[in-house]
């Protein structure tokens, strides 16, 4: 049976699509057998991000209405053989995709993986609760700033009205030389102003960073690493976006920065 999580936040613009397939294909790597589901209708971009786009032959909405089985709608990613994509509706609008059709879609492959990460839309209407109904536990990406906080915690306040095993937090696009100088909240703060566990925390860099063909890189890519050992259970720990910024070179670090 799979391990069911719903990766949602309460603003767009946090990077939730892109850690769900980067977190996906970490698990993949690790030799699990995963499924991303897009549950974002309308803003769906998953099977771009896992290179499946021009794959699919059946998406979600065919599996719901009969016209394929689940399991012929699910893609295998180039990214990783043991990643598989189940694309989201391009035909119909979200009001037109239940909550409960969804659900019984995502059972039916549950035997199948070890993991399954929903892609869930910002928000909080149709679209959050059809995902979040299909899920065991909830992943609320948040990035350091105080309107993302405040949202993080109206979403957090309704996933506690449904029966799931845990919810937790990733940290996403925070920057150690704004902690340090007191610009930027610190993953402390924010996990004690949500009062949830932080389940990682992932760093805002001037490198690029892409998920094509080799997923993210640098230090996001070992953020992203320590991340997917954490739902292992093979460690407990986050990663030091504060590190490159202590001792001497990190002084310099941090002064080349404030010029900048």
């Amino acid at each position: 049976m799979a391990k069911r999580y719903v990766i949602t936040s309460g603003k767009g613009g946090v990077g939730k699509t892109t850690i769900t397939a980067n977190l996906g294909l970490k698990l993949a790597d690790s030799g699990f057998r995963v499924a991303v589901v897009d549950g974002d209708l309308g803003l769906n971009n998953l099977d771009v991000l896992t290179e499946v786009e021009n794959k699919a032959i059946f998406d979600l909405s065919d599996a719901i209405s009969g016209k394929c089985r689940v399991k012929q709608a699910l893609v295998e990613s180039p990214l990783n053989k043991n990643l598989f994509v189940l694309p989201s509706c391009h035909t119909l609008t979200s009001s037109e995709v239940s909550g409960q059709g969804v659900k019984r879609a995502i059972e039916e492959i549950d035997g199948l993986f070890d993991y399954i990460l929903i892609d869930c839309p910002a928000g909080i209407d149709i679209g959050f609760h059809r995902a979040v109904n299909s899920a065991e536990y909830a992943i609320v990406v948040v990035t350091p700033t105080v309107s993302s906080v405040r949202d993080a915690d109206k979403v957090i306040s309704i996933l506690k009205s449904y029966s799931l095993k845990n919810i937790s937090i990733i940290v996403n696009k925070i920057r150690g030389d704004l902690v340090l100088s007191g610009k930027s909240l610190s993953e402390t703060d924010i996990e004690n102003t949500l009062k949830t566990e932080i389940l990682g925390v992932i760093p805002e860099l001037d490198e690029f960073n892409s998920v094509y063909a080799q997923g993210l890189v640098g230090e996001s890519a070992k953020a992203i690493k320590i991340i997917a050992q954490n739902l292992q259970g093979k460690s407990y720990k986050t990663y030091d976006y504060l590190k490159k910024y202590s001792g001497f070179w990190g002084s310099i670090r941090k002064e080349l920065k404030r010029r900048l």
